[in-house]
C-alpha cells in the first residue's frame, strides 16, 4: 500500500508542471445542474433528455456527488467512492450514459467531489471497503481527524479502544467524520477516487466542497496526481480568503485550482436587492471581486469562477442566505458580461432559457473569456455601464439613462434593467436568436454592427449565403421566426458589398395550450376545517408529511411530537394524470399555543426528502412539488348564465367545451363548477 502511495506522489510531481488549476483565457460558460431536493428535474435520465438543449450555450455542466450515500440525498453525505453509483439521481448506466452524451455535444461535466468528511456504514468509524483496479480500499479510525466533532469522535475512539489520525488541517464539521488528509491511507483513496471519476467515469473536472476544511496544499496534491481540466474549489468566504486558498493549492509553484467567487455573487446580490445598481463598481465588505482589474488581484481573474445564486445561497428558508430576490435577468446579463468563467445556476436557466442563451451567444461572440479586462463606463444608483474588452458593453439597471455611442456600440440585445451593445469596430451582422430550438414563435432581431455609413442588413431564411440582391433591411430589424425550421442568415450590405454574414438554424416548435388544473372530485374541505391538498409526483413513494407554521407569532401546526418532517398526511386517491394526492388536516392542536388561526407556510416531503420550496399556505389549497394551483374550498360552485357564457370551459380532463351540459362537473377559472 505503502509502495503505491509512493508512486503516487511520484507521478504528481511529474505532472505538477502540467496543472494549472483551469484553462488561460478560457471562454467557456458553465451550468450548475441541480439544485437543493431537484431529484426530479435533473435524474440522469431528464438531463440526458436535455443534452441538445443545453449544446452551444454550456461548455460545462456541474453535476451534483453522484455515489450511492445509503438513501436519498443530494450527496453531500457522501458513502460509497468507487463500487456503488445507483444514487438518488438514477443508477450507474444512466450516469455513464449522460457523461458520454454530453460530451458528444461537447459539452465536459464537472464532478462534485465531497472529501472533508465521509459518511460511515455503522457506527462512527464503519466505511466501506471497496476495490478499484484490483487494489482494496477502506478507511478506519486513524484515518478521521483527532478533534472531529469537537471531541466527540475521541469519545467514540476511546470508548472503543482505537486511535484516531492528527488534529483537522482545516475547519471542523459536524455530523460526519473529518478525514486526516496527513493521512498516507486517505490521500491514496482520495487520489485513486479522483482517477476513478476521471478516468472511469469520464468527468472532465472536479468542483470540491467545502475546502476550508482541510488544508489547501491538498487540493494542490490531488490535483497534480489527477490532472484534470478544470477544478473549482467552494471556498465560502471574503475574497482575501479566497485568494489565499487558490495560492495555497500551488505545487512546484503552480496553481492547482480556481474558486468561486463569493464577493462577486455578493456585490451583485446588494446591488440588485437594494437597486443601487452602482454597487457593482463598489468595495463589498472590505473585498474586491476576484475579477477585479487592480494590478494585486489581475492574476487571479483567470481562476475566479463567478455566479449570482447557487443551490445554498438561494434556498430561501434560510434567511441569513439573504438571496437574490429580483432583477435575475439583469444579475445574470452582468455575470455572463464579465471576466472570470460564469456559472449559471439552472432555476435561472429554467425560468430564462431564451434570454440566457442569447447573452451567451452574445459574450462568445465577442470572445470574452476569463482573462478579459473591463472599464467601467456608467456608474450612478439607477444605471451601470461596463465595456469588456472594448468589445462588448452590458449596462444595467435604467437602461435608458445610458446609452453608449452609437458610432461605436450596436445594440444587439435587450430586456428588463439590461441590454448588451457590439463594438462597431466588430463589422459584422448580427442576429438575436442563436441557433436552438424554441417554443412558440418566434422574433430575430437583425443588427449591422458596424460605423459604416448607410450600412443595412441582408438575410435570407432557407439557407443561402445573402447577397446584394437579398432582402435589406434597417439595422434593429424584427424578424418573424415562424413554427417551423428556419436557416436564417444574414450580412452586412455596405456600398453594393457583403461582408460579416452569419448564421443561426432555428428550430421552432408549436406553443402548447397550457392545460388548468383538476382537482380531483374527492378533494373536499369541511367547514371550519383548515388543510390543504398534495399531488406528490410519482417518484415521491414514500409517505407524505405536511410542516406548516407561522413566524409572527412564531407556531408550528405539525411539530407533533418529534418535530421534522411533521404530520404524515392523509392518501386521498389518484389524480387523472395517476399522481398520488395528499391530504393534510390541522388536529388543532399548536406547538406554542399562540393566537395564530392558521399557517402562514407550508410544505410538503416524502418523509422527510425530497421537500417542496416554502410554500405560501392557503386553506383548501391544492399543491403540486412546484406550489399552488387551485383551491379545494370552491371546488363546486354554481355560475351565473352570463359568467358561463363568458369563462372558457374544460372538461376535467383539459378538452375545451362550447356547449356545457347541465348536472356535470368542468372546470371555469380554475376551479371546478357544477352545471345544472
Amino acid at each position: 500500500m505503502k509502495r503505491l502511495f509512493f508512486l503516487l506522489l511520484a507521478a504528481a510531481a511529474f505532472t505538477a508542471m502540467h496543472a494549472q488549476g483551469w484553462p488561460s483565457r478560457y471562454g467557456g460558460v458553465m451550468l450548475q445542474a441541480f439544485y437543493w431536493d431537484s431529484f426530479d428535474d435533473t435524474n440522469w435520465a431528464v438531463l440526458q433528455s436535455k443534452a441538445d438543449e443545453l449544446s452551444g450555450t454550456f461548455d460545462l455542466v456541474w453535476l451534483p456527488q453522484s455515489g450511492n450515500c445509503g438513501g436519498t440525498s443530494m450527496g453531500y453525505d457522501d458513502l460509497y467512492w468507487f463500487s456503488d453509483y445507483n444514487s438518488s439521481f438514477g443508477n450507474e448506466q444512466q450516469l455513464r450514459t449522460l457523461i458520454s452524451t454530453l460530451k458528444e455535444k461537447n459539452i465536459k461535466t464537472i464532478a462534485d467531489v465531497v472529501i472533508n468528511h465521509r459518511k460511515s456504514l455503522n457506527g462512527w468509524f464503519g466505511f466501506p471497503t471497496e476495490t478499484y483496479k484490483g487494489q482494496t480500499y477502506t478507511m478506519g479510525p486513524s484515518d478521521v481527524c483527532a478533534n472531529d466533532d469537537d471531541g466527540k469522535a475521541k469519545a467514540e475512539a476511546d470508548r472503543l479502544g482505537v486511535t484516531l489520525g492528527a488534529n483537522d488541517t482545516g475547519e471542523g464539521w459536524g455530523g460526519m467524520r473529518d478525514l486526516d488528509h496527513t493521512s498516507e491511507n486517505v490521500q491514496q483513496t482520495v487520489m485513486a477516487y479522483l482517477d476513478f471519476l476521471k478516468n472511469d467515469l469520464g468527468y472532465a473536472g472536479f468542483r470540491y466542497d467545502m475546502v476550508k476544511g482541510y488544508a489547501a496544499r491538498f487540493t494542490g496534491l490531488y490535483n497534480a496526481s489527477a490532472q484534470p481540466e478544470f477544478s473549482v474549489g467552494e471556498c465560502w468566504d471574503g475574497t482575501t480568503t479566497i485568494k489565499n486558498w487558490i495560492e495555497g493549492t500551488k505545487t512546484d509553484n503552480q496553481i492547482q485550482s480556481a474558486a468561486f467567487d463569493f464577493q462577486f455573487r455578493y456585490t451583485v446580490r446588494n446591488a440588485m436587492n437594494n437597486n443601487s445598481w452602482n454597487r457593482l463598481a463598489q468595495q463589498n465588505d472590505g473585498n474586491w471581486p476576484l475579477v477585479s482589474n487592480s494590478q494585486d488581484d489581475g492574476k487571479y481573474r483567470r481562476y475566479a469562477v463567478t455566479f449570482v445564486e447557487n443551490h445554498d445561497t438561494e434556498r430561501r428558508q434560510n434567511a441569513e442566505q439573504d438571496p437574490l430576490k429580483k432583477d435575475t435577468l439583469a444579475a445574470n446579463a452582468y455575470l455572463l458580461a464579465m471576466p472570470g468563467t460564469p456559472c449559471v445556476f439552472l432555476k435561472h436557466w429554467q425560468a430564462y432559457p431564451a434570454e440566457i442563451k442569447a447573452m451567451v451567444a452574445a459574450r462568445k461572440a465577442a470572445g470574452i473569456h476569463n482573462e478579459s479586462t473591463y472599464q467601467t463606463t456608467a456608474m450612478l444608483q439607477w444605471v451601470y455601464a461596463c465595456s469588456v474588452d472594448d468589445k462588448l458593453q452590458v449596462v444595467v439597471g435604467s437602461t435608458n439613462r445610458f446609452v453608449p455611442d452609437a458610432k461605436e456600440w450596436t445594440r444587439v440585445l435587450s430586456g428588463y434593467h439590461y441590454a448588451y451593445y457590439l463594438s462597431t469596430a466588430m463589422q459584422t451582422a448580427y442576429i438575436s436568436l442563436p441557433s436552438g430550438t424554441y417554443v412558440g414563435e418566434q422574433t430575430a432581431t437583425l443588427s449591422a454592427v458596424t460605423n459604416a455609413e448607410g450600412a443595412r442588413v441582408v438575410y435570407t431564411t432557407d439557407g443561402s449565403t445573402p447577397t446584394a440582391q437579398s432582402t435589406a433591411v434597417e439595422s434593429g430589424y424584427s424578424l418573424h421566426i415562424p413554427v417551423g425550421t428556419t436557416i436564417l442568415k444574414a450580412g452586412l450590405l455596405i456600398g453594393g458589398q457583403v461582408s460579416g454574414v452569419v448564421s443561426s438554424t432555428l428550430v421552432v416548435k408549436e406553443q402548447e395550450e397550457e392545460k388548468p388544473v383538476e382537482i380531483p372530485s374527492f378533494c373536499t374541505v369541511a367547514d371550519g376545517e383548515v388543510c390543504a391538498f398534495f399531488e406528490a409526483p410519482a417518484t415521491w413513494g414514500n409517505t407524505i408529511h405536511c410542516w406548516a407554521w407561522t413566524d409572527q407569532p412564531a407556531d408550528n401546526f405539525t411539530y407533533a411530537t418529534k418535530g421534522w418532517p411533521g404530520v404524515a398526511c392523509t392518501l386521498l386517491g389518484t389524480a387523472n394524470n395517476g399522481n398520488n394526492v395528499w391530504k393534510w388536516t390541522w388536529d388543532g392542536t399548536k406547538q406554542n399555543n399562540t393566537s395564530a388561526t392558521q399557517p402562514a407556510k407550508i410544505i410538503f416531503n416524502n418523509n422527510g426528502a425530497p421537500q417542496t420550496a416554502d410554500l405560501s399556505f392557503e386553506n383548501g389549497g391544492y399543491y403540486t412539488k412546484d406550489g399552488l394551483v387551485g383551491n379545494a374550498t370552491a371546488a363546486i360552485s354554481q355560475p351565473s348564465a352570463d359568467h358561463a357564457r363568458a369563462a372558457t370551459i374544460y372538461t376535467l380532463d383539459g378538452r375545451k367545451v362550447t356547449n356545457p351540459q347541465h348536472g356535470r362537473l368542468y372546470i371555469v377559472n380554475q376551479k371546478k363548477v357544477l352545471f345544472r
